[in-house]
């Protein structure tokens, strides 16, 4: 007969690694989200460029790090075999599936981007996530981002202007934007959306000015039939983000500002499952009595 411990630890194995009920026909699956977002990493120059500056050791005093945090927690809080084993198997399921640039994004970006910002200027980033598509549309400013006819949602206009680090502007400075939709469904990534749809590139004036019209995005929830859902789920976490803008922010010679733009008054602000919010990124638009709403936001290019 197993012991007290051992059953819940089995039941911890069940209950990260059973089948979890799959989301409706229209809505967007793990394995449909992992595979778009393994497809994009790989398609930029994130993948071919990763490590190759690395040397042994750098890596020898990383991987020596990671472990021996691994083997910390082990050791203080007793895992188990069962426990164990559950973790491998869920390991292996987050990579058959695609899932990982979906988990490490949402989980350990926020880290890995703290680090990079000791050391940058002007404007304030935060993490790129994982549904980053490239190569889309062309636009210059005043743009609109590409919409269905019938793109449901408060329409925002988005408006501002790209400096320097002197208050100099950035002529020509390149938005790359996208976000989700009035249901929280990002094109790429969900069915039923054309590819495109609210993203675009978008080139700034000679004085650095844009201004972008698109819809206000809502929050979305990280996919929760797949292992990275289902390890939310047994852990009794929240998958949600609060709606947001993603911009890459760009010129030549500049260091690329990556970030994400949220709204005031907005759900999961503080507890945004990704924990990427920073109190510089909340915007707080106005009403302008017909319907739309609008914002101004500035940014600020450090020198490459």
């Amino acid at each position: 007969m197993p012991t007290a411990d051992e059953a819940v630890a089995q039941a911890a194995v069940d209950t990260l690694t059973g089948p979890t009920a799959p989301d409706s026909p229209a809505s967007p699956t793990a394995v449909d989200s992992g595979a778009s977002a393994s497809a994009s990493f790989r398609s930029t120059d994130q993948y071919s460029s990763a490590g190759l500056t690395a040397d042994a050791a750098r890596v020898d005093t990383l991987a020596r790090a990671l472990l021996g945090a691994v083997h910390s927690v082990i050791t203080e809080h007793e895992v188990t075999y069962p426990e164990f084993q559950a973790a491998k198997k869920w390991l292996m399921d987050v990579g058959e599936g695609g899932e990982w640039p979906l988990f490490l994004d949402v989980f350990v970006e926020h880290a890995v981007e703290a680090v990079a910002a000791k050391h940058q200027e002007g404007t304030v980033g935060t993490i790129l996530g994982p549904y980053y598509l490239p190569d889309q549309v062309q636009l210059s400013s005043p743009a609109t981002l590409p919409a269905r006819p019938d793109e449901a949602g408060t329409p925002l206009a988005f408006r501002g202007q790209v400096t320097d680090t002197t208050g100099a502007p950035v002529p020509g400075a390149v938005l790359d934007i996208w976000q989700a939709d009035e249901q929280g469904y990002y094109s790429g990534f969900a069915p039923d959306i054309p590819a495109g749809n609210l993203r675009g590139v978008v080139t700034a004036d000679e004085q650095g000015c844009f201004e972008i019209r698109t819809i206000q995005p809502a929050p979305y929830q990280v996919p929760t039939d797949g292992p990275t859902g289902a390890l939310i789920s047994a852990a009794g976490w929240h998958p949600w983000r609060p709606a947001h803008l993603h911009l890459l922010v760009s010129a030549p010679g500049r260091r690329t500002v990556t970030t994400q733009l949220y709204f005031a008054g907005g759900e999961y602000l503080d507890s945004d499952v990704a924990e990427a919010v920073k109190p510089e990124l909340v915007l707080d638009p106005t009403d302008v009595g017909d319907g739309t709403r609008e914002v101004t936001y500035d940014f600020v290019l450090e020198n490459a």
